[in-house]
């Protein structure tokens, strides 16, 4: 039987299968169902950078030291209402995570500022995170800020959080670089143990009836799939970089795929919300049945064997594919 096993963000891990960061990892008992269920280990859902910051105003604002302006900028956050749980209710269920199961626990932390990063960061290494993912999420809204300034900040953002904590980083990034390759060797070069490809963006959508922002979110399907298999294959080529995929992965095959293109490990969220935790199980199986078929001995070998190190003009290729793509169709 071929071997399943992986590392991820320096993790030795039994297979390559991780819940991605959702709200399962909220519920104590759906974290034992992913553990029972053979997940590899448990991503912890988000927790916001605004969140922290809301709580801290709401001291302030009651001990009477909050400003006219930051009154008015705490009305900008959402309410608390609208977050499954507070900053302290987030730091402890991550240590009753580490406490209820064997396999590793992966903190998440989604922020904006170096200092609520920073924070934030030290408070889940303490809670028993044994690795920290990092959503750089921004929206460039402002023509005056370039793609240079905006990634120089997200690496000051990196760097910082890289020196306040011991325990491994990934950094989880969009598509919507102007070079990836580029950004994610800087974050190579600044020590970061990983990269998961792609961050699923929220995507507004208008009630033309209501004049009102529709604000729904879509669970992923398998044709997400096809950006991250590209990205993947460009990135294991050129990176010694831990490498993730997350959204588009709902079947055995769609994670060979993403293995075959670069990933080290496979991360699944949408296909777990719908089908329950123990579908973990079924992909693990088939998973090794098809290595098992295909007389592969283990996943690492599997690991970037369609990538594309062995093109010496990786843009020219995939620019010729393009073309023949579309001069090759035919009603």
């Amino acid at each position: 039987m071929a071997s399943l096993n992986t590392t991820w963000l320096g993790l030795k891990l039994e297979h390559p299968l991780i819940p991605g960061a959702s709200p399962l990892a909220q519920d104590l008992d759906s974290v034992k169902q992913l553990e029972d269920a053979g997940a590899a280990a448990i991503t912890m859902h988000s927790l916001f950078e605004e969140q922290f910051v809301a709580e801290q105003m709401a001291i302030h604002k009651h001990m009477g030291r909050l400003s006219d302006s930051s009154a008015e900028a705490e009305s900008w956050f959402p309410a608390s209402s609208d977050y499954a749980m507070g900053p302290e209710q987030y730091f402890e269920q991550v240590h009753r995570v580490r406490q209820a199961v064997k396999i590793p626990v992966i903190g998440s932390l989604n922020g904006v500022t170096p200092g609520g990063w920073l924070e934030c960061s030290k408070l889940i290494e303490q809670a028993g995170a044994h690795a920290l993912e990092l959503n750089l999420y921004a929206l460039p809204s402002d023509p005056t800020r370039s793609a240079a300034t905006i990634e120089d900040e997200q690496l000051q953002v990196v760097r910082a959080v890289k020196a306040a904590v011991k325990i491994p980083i990934g950094v989880k990034l969009s598509p919507f670089y102007s070079s990836l390759p580029n950004f994610a060797a800087r974050l190579e070069a600044e020590g970061v143990a990983g990269v998961i490809v792609f961050n699923r963006l929220y995507q507004p959508d208008i009630d033309p009836e209501n004049f009102e922002l529709a604000r729904v979110l879509h669970l992923s399907d398998p044709s997400e799939l096809l950006m991250r298999l590209r990205w993947l294959a460009i990135l294991s080529a050129k990176t010694k970089l831990s490498l993730a995929v997350s959204g588009g992965v709902h079947d055995t095959l769609d994670a060979v795929k993403a293995l075959m293109a670069g990933a080290n490990a496979v991360q699944m969220v949408s296909e777990l919300l719908k089908n329950s935790p123990y579908r973990l199980r079924d992909l693990r199986l088939g998973l090794e049945t098809w290595l098992d078929e295909h007389e592969y001995t283990s996943v690492e070998q599997l690991i970037g064997c369609m990538n594309l190190s062995r093109v010496p003009d990786a843009s020219g290729y995939e620019r010729a594919n393009y073309i023949k793509l579309l001069q090759g169709w035919h009603r």
